[in-house]
């Protein structure tokens, strides 16, 4: 294979998009290493509100910093996408469908390569558990077993079960405390506490339930001014929810 068809392939839809997102997240862990950037760029103190942090625990990269699993994750795509490539794309005439084809073959490279990179990156931390750099926020989404009572200074001992030498600090209203041998989700760090706040796991897969079903319900809502527009007209719209019931 020569200099010029690596560079058609290089160029080529979609494999492209990884041509240039790979060196910067390069340049990015450059930067790491001379300690320009952080490590925990994209991580927030808390799961609440829809961002990156909170998007990659819902692809099950709970525990990892978001940079890793990122940086893994387009790794692993990048590859499915070239292999698509290689053994399909390069040999058919596609102009006419290049765009959608390539999304597709996005998508479906991104869906393989989720559950490969987080357990990938669950591997390649295990041995850096430990390390202030990977005590704190990244660990929002785990799943905590809690192991101890309370103490003077309203902290529960927990341990992660994914690590039960690893113990972290539940903090919660006097109400609402965590019990002994209770599973949680961790969900909010505090830093002025070097603790969290953590709901029942149940409690937690409900609310992620209940938020899904929400933003489909909102999706398949219709404008309210086109709703009017048709009732003006005589037409009369029931809301269509598809299958979010």
């Amino acid at each position: 294979m020569d200099m010029a068809m690596v560079k058609d392939i290089a160029l080529s839809f979609p494999l492209v998009l990884f041509t240039f997102l790979l060196p910067l997240v390069a340049i990015y862990w450059l930067l790491v290493a001379l300690r320009i950037a952080p490590l925990q760029l994209f991580e927030r103190d808390s799961l609440r509100d829809d961002h990156l942090a909170s998007t990659m625990v819902s692809l099950g990269f709970a525990g990892v910093p978001v940079s890793i699993a990122l940086s893994v994750l387009f790794v692993f795509a990048a590859a499915f996408t070239l292999i698509a490539e290689l053994l399909v794309l390069r040999w058919f005439d596609l102009a006419l469908v290049i765009v959608p084809l390539g999304i597709l073959v996005l998508w479906g490279s991104f869906a393989l390569a989720s559950p490969l990179a987080a357990r990938a990156c669950r591997a390649l931390l295990r041995r850096h558990r430990h390390r202030p750099s990977m005590n704190r926020r990244c660990l929002l989404g785990e799943r905590v077993q809690v192991v101890g009572f309370i103490d003077e200074g309203g902290c529960c001992r927990a341990v992660l079960c994914s690590d039960g030498t690893r113990e972290v600090c539940l903090h919660g209203k006097p109400e609402a405390m965590p019990s002994e041998g209770q599973v949680r989700v961790l969900v909010k760090y505090l830093a002025d506490q070097d603790g969290y706040r953590s709901v029942a796991e149940k409690d937690y897969l409900d609310a992620r339930t209940r938020l899904v079903r929400l933003k489909l319900v909102e999706r398949h809502e219709p404008d309210p001014g086109q709703a009017d527009d048709r009732v003006s007209h005589g037409h009369h719209h029931r809301p269509h929810h598809g299958h979010s019931h």
